[in-house]
């Protein structure tokens, strides 16, 4: 039987299985973030809408802690050769630089900021008592890809 005649149709049959196969190799050990970040990914953007009892805490301190377990995850997901330790290092770099970033205010990032996302990502107002809650969730998440990765 020539490779023309087999089961698969044809050659971009082929190229779809191989590119099945990358996929597989690169999330076979990764599943767990993945549903990790199925499962932080929503209830971080209900902490922005929460409406009950502390609602404020909620939506305006308690999301940085889901936001920092988020970024670790995603970070652990596409740089799965870098020290677990370091990715929530540079999570909390990273948002610690931002918190200062809402700081400034020129007309770009004013744009930015005036849509959902990027007010979720950029915030709009700085507060030193956010950085306490980047450090427990970048711990947070350091633990949690420690745990779910074995």
């Amino acid at each position: 039987m020539s490779s023309r005649e087999s089961w698969i149709p044809s050659d971009y049959g082929r190229q779809f299985l191989k590119i099945l196969k990358l996929f597989y190799i690169f999330m076979s050990d990764r599943w767990s973030v993945f549903l990790s970040l199925l499962l932080i990914t929503p209830i971080g953007f209900y902490s922005k809408f929460y409406g009950g009892p502390a609602h404020f805490w909620v939506n305006n301190s308690l999301g940085g802690v889901f936001y920092e377990i988020f970024w670790c995850l995603l970070m652990n997901l596409f740089f799965r050769n870098v020290n677990v330790l370091r990715i929530a290092l540079i999570v909390l770099s990273g948002t610690c630089l931002l918190e200062f970033l809402q700081l400034w205010h020129p007309p770009f990032l004013e744009y930015l900021r005036a849509t959902f996302i990027g007010r979720t990502i950029l915030g709009n107002s700085f507060s030193w008592s956010d950085f306490p809650y980047y450090f427990l969730g970048s711990a947070a998440g350091y633990f949690w890809i420690k745990i779910v990765t074995g």
